[in-house]
């Protein structure tokens, strides 16, 4: 009898035969009872697994194997996510070829995954950077393209000046890069982008026939974000537009989903990167703004809209016509306005909204209300607190005394009678960048011609291949290498 039970030999034995006798593959012709179970693949961007692999792989595998054992005819399959930023960061940062580096790895990964006895059925293997599998991701992009769903916008985005690479908003705590520490930057730059907006109504309808928990249901509501409203149209006069109230050049258009509070609004709100800043900004003001702008500059989205945070901005020296009773209000810049959200631009009613009374409060500026709760002594807005419900109207001219709801459709349908308003729908849903800055990645299957401008690539022709060149190292201007390669 053995003293130590070696299961090398033995394991490995029976996961050959697994391997050639195909016992984990799923059947082609099977038309019921199958069931697809999948396991997020991983970037092979390290020299092997972590313990954080197997950890989720174990227990995919065990609902695998019993529905098998239950009779079910189950696809498991593994591949490798291996395009992208980490496994070229790991590549440059070992000096050799991302290619070679993802085929070391991967050949690593495969060892390491069998050895643990799981059962994935690999003859389904795949490989983000095969030609025949990114084929089809640029026929994706293609009728994405060709269905206006892909398009070109100059967007702001934060930049990692060491990994010379766009970051996404969750990748800037506090305002460095979380895989490098780098003080991370705000750039403009014109990439390409998937428009998801477009499908955010149906994204929120799907969720209702999802069995899904309620409360995960409601975080992708939250997600998505439906505001129904009306944008409404402010005036900014400045020392050369103070008598061209018709000029549409300082326009603001600004979203609100309580017009019933128009009468209240006492200042404007814009976004540090509104383009209509530098405009209508003052010269005594000018210095200010510039610095407060660069300050900005550091924070990402999440840090500038917490709640919690000191609510900090500058005044810009102009001011901006309310449509409702022609007085004029303040316009101020301030972080907790994100230009990615909305028009870039608020209207601030301190009586009823818990931030814009915080900021107000603390540059002294005026808070009216203008809708009253309708049992008192509930909190108050003015001077007293902020009341965010619904109620009765008051200080707001021939709409006194109109509850609220009714207030705000009566608003609305006198200023689009002027073209000073109209009803809106916004989402929180942002459009998807899907921009090339790295080499190692899918070709984005369009070509730049003098003459005929982006032309797609005919499908017949695909995949564009990625060239094998020497030099793939990030140019830092936000453009991919192959920019510059003939």
């Amino acid at each position: 009898m053995m003293e130590r039970y070696d299961h090398r030999p033995i394991e490995a034995k029976w996961q050959r035969r697994w391997e050639a006798e195909g016992v984990f593959a799923g059947r082609d012709d099977a038309r019921q009872d199958s069931v697809y179970v999948l396991d997020m693949f991983p970037y092979p961007s390290s020299d092997g697994l972590h313990v954080g692999h197997p950890e989720g792989y174990t227990a995919s595998d065990i609902v695998a194997r019993y529905l098998r054992m239950k009779g079910k005819n189950v696809l498991h399959p593994m591949g490798w996510d291996a395009f992208g930023l980490p496994a070229e960061n790991a590549a440059i940062k070992k000096g050799v070829h991302p290619r070679i580096v993802t085929e070391q790895n991967v050949k690593n990964f495969r060892r390491q995954i069998t050895s643990l006895g799981f059962s994935y059925d690999w003859s389904r293997e795949i490989n983000t950077t095969d030609p025949a599998y990114y084929k089809w991701t640029q026929w994706i992009f293609l009728k994405l393209f060709k269905m206006g769903l892909a398009y070109e916008a100059e967007l702001p985005i934060w930049w990692c000046p060491k990994d010379k690479t766009g970051l996404a908003n969750e990748e800037v705590v506090n305002g460095e890069c979380e895989r490098c520490g780098t003080k991370a930057e705000r750039k403009q730059l014109r990439q390409w982008v998937l428009k998801i907006t477009a499908y955010a109504e149906r994204l929120l309808q799907g969720l209702d026939k999802l069995d899904w928990p309620e409360s995960i249901k409601l975080l992708q509501r939250n997600w998505i974000g439906k505001s129904v409203g009306a944008e409404v149209k402010f005036v900014v006069e400045t020392a050369n537009t103070a008598n061209q109230h018709e000029s549409t050049n300082n326009d603001v258009w600004v979203f609100t989903t309580r017009p019933d509070t128009l009468f209240g609004a006492t200042y404007l709100v814009l976004s540090p990167e509104h383009p209509l800043i530098d405009r209508i900004t003052t010269k005594e003001q000018r210095k200010k703004v510039e610095s407060y702008k660069l300050k900005v500059a550091s924070k990402s989205d999440l840090e500038r809209t917490a709640l919690e945070k000191e609510k900090t901005g500058v005044f810009t020296g102009a001011y901006a016509v309310n449509p409702v009773n022609n007085e004029k209000i303040p316009v101020w810049i301030a972080d907790y306005v994100l230009m990615s959200y909305g028009t870039g631009a608020i209207m601030a009613v301190p009586a009823h909204d818990e931030r814009d009374y915080e900021f107000a409060k603390k540059f002294k500026l005026p808070i009216r209300e203008v809708v009253t709760p309708p049992h008192p002594p509930l909190p108050r807005g003015g001077e007293g607190g902020v009341w965010t419900g619904e109620g009765t109207m008051m200080n707001s001219g021939k709409f006194d005394d109109l509850p609220s709801e009714e207030g705000r459709k009566k608003i609305v349908q006198w200023l689009e009678k002027e073209e000073k308003a109209r009803s809106a729908v916004q989402y929180k849903l942002r459009d998807w960048v899907f921009s090339r800055q790295r080499y190692w990645g899918e070709p984005i299957p369009l070509v730049h011609c003098s003459d005929d401008g982006v032309v797609p690539v005919p499908e017949d022709q695909l995949p564009v291949l990625l060239p094998d060149v020497e030099k793939y190292e990030p140019t830092g201007t936000g453009k991919s290498p192959l920019a510059g390669i003939k």
